[in-house]
């Protein structure tokens, strides 16, 4: 299914955490799937949410690569990411247990950028940690480490698991300082356009909540009331279409 970049835009202008919220509402999966766990955490938590479908990979580093560079499959990545829908969220499975050395650094950070990657995901280790954040670009991973190893990547574009949740070739998939998620394609669109109104709810109890003066509890059911309406309302709608 095609998703715009306007629609990519429009989904990067709120956090995980409400698209997460917002996905709910469809009723498409469990509420406990669908997201990566705790071990995957953002490195750099001040960065805005990115947006990216997903070119899966599988590493390691504890042991030499049988044959040829260890780079040597980036030219084949870099031409995946030209069959991918949109721009390629790196997504790295580091097989060795526990990580031997970095995945990535600022040359693959780098070149993945140059050729549209909006960031990096890994159950592994990073290292260049203060010239990647320079570059502006976003990476989660598990650890950081300062060696690069033995690195090599075992495939390309086969489906991986990190941080719990399996992820394919071409998943698009939301991250940011909370974390990362999936967005199911076909629902990605309609997630893109009432995630403002899903924000929207929630201030009808935040703007009492966070105002001055005293509170009563009578007056906070009383909007948190009219906040799960609203969220009713919008669950109605999207079942309808």
């Amino acid at each position: 299914m095609a998703i715009s970049q306007a629609c990519l835009d429009k989904l990067a202008q709120f956090d995980t955490p409400t698209i997460c919220n917002v996905i709910e509402l469809f009723d498409v999966r469990p509420r406990n799937r669908g997201y990566m766990d705790a071990r995957i955490r953002s490195n750099f938590p001040d960065f805005a949410p990115v947006v990216g479908f997903a070119a899966t990979a599988q590493f390691r580093s504890d042991t030499p690569a049988e044959g040829g560079d260890a780079y040597g499959s980036i030219q084949a990545q870099l031409e995946q990411f030209q069959q991918l829908p949109g721009p390629a969220m790196v997504v790295f499975q580091d097989v060795d247990d526990a990580p031997a050395a970095a995945v990535f650094g600022e040359v693959m950070c780098s070149t993945y950028q140059a050729f549209g990657s909006t960031g990096l995901i890994t159950n592994g280790a990073g290292r260049d940690l203060e010239q990647v954040r320079a570059l502006g670009y976003s990476v989660f991973t598990g650890s950081t480490i300062c060696s690069h190893g033995y690195c090599h990547m075992l495939h390309l574009g086969l489906p991986v698991r990190i941080g719990g949740l399996m992820v394919r070739q071409g998943d698009l998939l939301h991250a940011d300082a909370n974390g990362v998620s999936e967005i199911p394609l076909d629902i990605a669109g309609e997630v893109a356009d009432i995630a403002g109104e899903f924000v929207a709810a929630e201030e009808i109890v935040l703007d009492y909540v966070k105002a001055s003066g005293e509170k009563s509890v009578a007056q906070y059911d009383a909007l948190r009331g009219d906040f799960m309406e609203a969220v009713a309302q919008l669950q109605a709608r999207v079942k309808r279409s």
